[in-house]
Formats: C-alpha cells, structure tokens, sequence
C-alpha cells in the first residue's frame, strides 16, 4: 500500500486537481501520511491507511503501527480549524481510517467546522476538546488515552462507539445536538475514580449506551436527556468506590432502560428488549446507583436487570418520579432498594424481584396501579409491605389498600387493613395487645363484621341451653313474666336493652357468675362491634 494512503477513488483525481490548482497548496514539512491526509481532506474522501492484516489494523492490539501510519496531531488541527479550502465540487471534511495520531489532539475552544470522523485509529495521548464547537463528530472502535470534553457543543451527533477510553471521559456540561452514542465502548476510570463524567450534560435525543463497559463511576448529576436512555446489555462496575452509577435529578423526556441486549449477528442493540429465546446479556451493575429526584416521561425499566451490591450500597430511587416502573430484575442479594418518597402511576413488578426486611424502605413510596408480572398473591403483597417496614409504619398499608380498592379488589383491601392492625397491635402494651385481640376474635377489628354475629348466636345458645337446667325461683312468687331461658340468655347477652328477664329470678351462687360472664362477653362483642362499626364510618 502506498505511504500516501487510499482515499476512497481519489488518489489520482487529487494529483489532477492539485496541479491545476497550481504548485504549493501543500505546506512544507509534512510527512508523506500527512500530505496524503491533506489532500484527501480538501475532496472529503475517507484517507485509510490500514494494511489489509486484521490482526495489525486492531486499534487495540499490541502491534506497533510506524510513521508511514502516524500523522501529528498539529496537522489535524490545522486542518480542522483552519484547512486549506475544499476543491471545486467538493465539501472538506476529516475521515481518516487505520491512522495513528501523535502528540495532544488540543482543539479546546475552537470552531471545527468540517465533518469529523475517526474509524479503528489510535490516538497517542489525550483528546483536548473543552468548549469546542463542532457539527458532527464521529469515532469508531478508537483506543484514546483520555477524552477532555467539558462544554463541548455539537449541532450533531457525539459518536463514540466500541472506542476504548483509558483514562475515563469527562462531558460536564455538554450539549450535543442529537445522540450520543456509546454502543459497545468501554471505559476505564480516571485518577478521581470515575469512567465518564457527563454531569449537566444535555443531550437533544438520544443517549445509547448499549453492552458499554465502565470501569469506574459513571456520573450523569443533573443530566437532561430529550429522548430516551438506554443502557441496554451494558456493564457498569465500580469495585473502588461506592457508585457505579451516580445520577441524581436526571431527567429523561421518555423511559430509562437498564434491560438485556440480544447478542448475535448484528447485535441487537437499537431497539426494544429482545424477544423471549433471544440469547442475551443482561444489564449488570457491581456498585451502588443513585437515581435520585430523576424524572423519566415514559418509563424507568430494570427487566432482568442484575444488581451486585454490599450491605452497605444502595439501588436508591428516592423521590423519582415516571408514569412506570417496571421492577423485574433479579432480587438483589445484598445491600438495599430505596423507594422512599418515589411516584410512579404503574407499578409494574414480580415477587421474586424484591429484596426482604430490612432491605427495602418504601416510606412516602405512592403509586397507583399494580401490575404484577407472574403470580403474586395477596400473602406474599403482605410480605413486600411488611419488608419495608421495619418498624409499624400505616403509610404503606394503607397505600395497597387504597390501591386494590381502586381497582375493585374490596376484600383483598380489608385483607391489607386488617394485617395493618395486627402489626400495630405488636407495638402496644399488654392491655392495648388483649383488646387488639379481643377486637380481632370477635370482628377481625371490623372487617368481618358477620364473626361478631356467629359469637352472639353461639354464645346465646349455649347460655340458653345452660340456663334450661337452672334452679329459677322468681324473686316475688306470682309475680313477674314466665321464666324463658332462652329470652333470659340474651336479655344478658344483649347489654343496653332491657327484655325484662333480669332481676326477676333468685338464682344460685354459681349460676349468679355464669350469667356476670355472659354479660360481660356481651359487653366485650358488643364495644368491639361498635369499635369496628365507627373504623368501616370512618374509612368511608
């Protein structure tokens, strides 16, 4: 292959040209690669210098590439920034293929005008671009020591697929047109422990970072997305620090994807969830995220998601907001899920996806419908609730409640309520623990009102039956009504009203403390009823 490199059909055609257009277009000093690369800018072809052996173009491999393959970064500048005009019927643009950049790539501050695109090259040190403005920048499977672009702007597109980045990429505050794309691309951390820093970056669509590696922290603090956010098949892992995802107050137009991507050929990795029998690789995190105050349109979805985390980290969704959350990863076997102060409309979710007591705090968690995926019993609901409750807690209760009650499940929501009051009951006192379980023998505290009225018909005939065999001499012989055990049972029975049994007969000693414990059995159904009574008034 020529030294002069291959730019698409134009080799000859730019020797023509440049002779027409008159001797010393080329500056002085320039290497063979880099008066090749000169040239082919002012056609806008693509200049590819690779050799043909796979194993030798590998940007990522160890082979060395020579100066018949390196061109100085200063010389991509120049052209950039301030290049010689494109020829007649052409656009100037930079497309450079299997080359080697030396030295600082620094363009920070400037207007880069032409198309940019760099495809399975090397880049000896670090990439400059803060504050620089461009229209579209692409990179393509690139190894770069470092990527500095804070307040970076672009009419375009940021493409950064399958590049691999070193020392960590820093966007804060950038703003990019379009999409920013990351597909495949791996990452390693900078010295302050973070792989890509984009907070307060604003991205006009997209941002797809789908099967991405990030070793370290990735930082989106404060990040505004006006598509979607796929994380699609991606690895996020930060074994030196505590986040492996810090994204607090991200807001995000449409839905948050932490799902699998489909591997095979192509990959699946621009779309919705693979279909079921699809080989995949699922979203993976070894660290704790923070979501916290994020704000998604559409949806935040963790399907099959796997999180890793230590007892200490958190999955935190404090305070988020989104009309879904479908919660349907794997159960995280460490550490604690965090949806304290969250508003969602759909919860979308399983039971096998929760962690248990202690590792879920839901307080000031609202939501408005449940959709379970798979069975998910009202006994095991209970179990969820009582998880993230510690300590009594009403607030989650009664939220179910309300819920299933919406949705017409009235006895599944008296269900709720009624184990609400068993778990109050817990953290009473001894006599506040006897009338809980008086109240909850006899009418379940109100929410099986028919208990009390099978407890009053028992207990009346069996005091009937009892009181047929007492010894009843009326107290004033011919006076008074005839003796009926079974109206004398319930006139003890029923307190308040008088059927005027009592105080009619002399009784023995024994039958006097059968009917006192009639009537103080009646006395108990009759204030539990009332209690339930006026908790059913209340609720409705």
């Amino acid at each position: 292959m020529s030294t002069q490199g291959r730019h698409t059909g134009a080799e000859e055609e730019g020797s023509a040209v440049t002779e027409r257009a008159g001797s010393g277009d080329l500056p002085e000093g320039l290497t063979p690669a880099e008066a090749g690369m000169w040239q082919a800018f002012r056609i806008g072809s693509v200049y590819d210098l690779r050799s043909g052996d796979v194993g030798v173009d590998e940007p990522h491999g160890g082979h060395p590439w020579g100066p018949e393959r390196s061109v100085r970064a200063r010389i991509v500048c120049w052209l950039l920034l301030d290049g010689p005009p494109a020829l007649t019927g052409r656009v100037s643009s930079l497309k450079l293929r299997g080359v080697q950049i030396t030295d600082v790539l620094d363009l920070a501050g400037g207007l880069v005008v032409p198309y940019v695109e760099f495809n399975g090259c090397r880049f000896e040190k670090e990439i400059l671009l803060p504050e620089a403005r461009f229209t579209t920048v692409r990179m393509v499977d690139c190894s770069v020591p470092r990527l500095e672009a804070a307040r970076v702007r672009t009419e375009g597109d940021l493409h950064l697929p399958r590049c691999r980045f070193h020392n960590g990429i820093r966007l804060t505050d950038a703003q990019i047109g379009t999409d920013l794309l990351l597909n495949q691309a791996v990452v390693y951390r900078d010295r302050r422990g973070n792989s890509i820093t984009g907070d307060g970056v604003t991205v006009g669509q997209d941002i797809q970072a789908e099967m991405l590696e990030s070793h370290g922290q990735l930082s989106l603090r404060g990040a505004t997305v006006g598509g979607s956010v796929s994380l699609r098949g991606a690895k996020l892992s930060n074994p030196y620090g505590e986040r492996a995802l810090n994204a607090p107050q991200l807001t995000v137009e449409r839905s948050l994807h932490m799902t699998p991507a489909g591997l095979g050929n192509p990959l699946l990795t621009s779309g919705t969830t693979p279909a079921r029998g699809t080989r995949v690789q699922r979203f993976e995190c070894l660290g704790a995220i923070r979501l916290d105050d994020g704000r998604f349109g559409d949806a935040l979805d963790l399907d099959r998601a796997r999180f890793e985390l230590t007892d200490e980290q958190e999955l935190s969704l404090r305070r988020v907001q989104t009309p879904e959350l479908r919660f349907l990863g794997e159960r995280p076997r460490r550490g604690k899920v965090v949806l304290s102060g969250a508003r969602v409309g759909n919860l979308v979710d399983r039971a096998a996806s929760w962690p248990g007591p202690g590792n879920l705090h839901m307080g000031g968690f609202s939501y408005d419908a449940l959709v379970p995926r798979g069975p998910f019993s009202l006994a095991e609901r209970l179990r969820w609730v009582s998880a993230a409750t510690a300590e009594y807690n009403p607030e989650p209760y009664e939220r179910l409640a309300t819920v299933l009650r919406n949705g017409g499940e009235d006895a599944d929501a008296r269900e709720v309520l009624l184990a609400k009051q068993r778990r109050r009951r817990e953290t009473l006192p001894l006599a506040g623990k006897l009338w809980g379980y008086a109240q909850d023998w006899t009418v379940a505290y109100g929410y099986r009102p028919g208990r009390a009225a099978v407890w009053m018909a028992v207990l009346w005939a069996a005091s009937s039956v009892a009181f047929a065999h007492a010894d009843h001499p009326p107290l004033k012989s011919g006076e008074g009504p005839e003796w009926n055990a079974a109206l004398f049972a319930l006139d003890l029975l029923i307190p308040v009203i008088d059927l005027g049994q009592t105080g009619q007969w002399r009784l023995g000693v024994g039958w006097q403390w059968a009917s006192a414990v009639v009537i103080v059995v009646g006395w108990i159904l009759a204030t539990a009823v009332a209690a339930g009574a006026t908790r059913l008034l209340r609720r409705s």
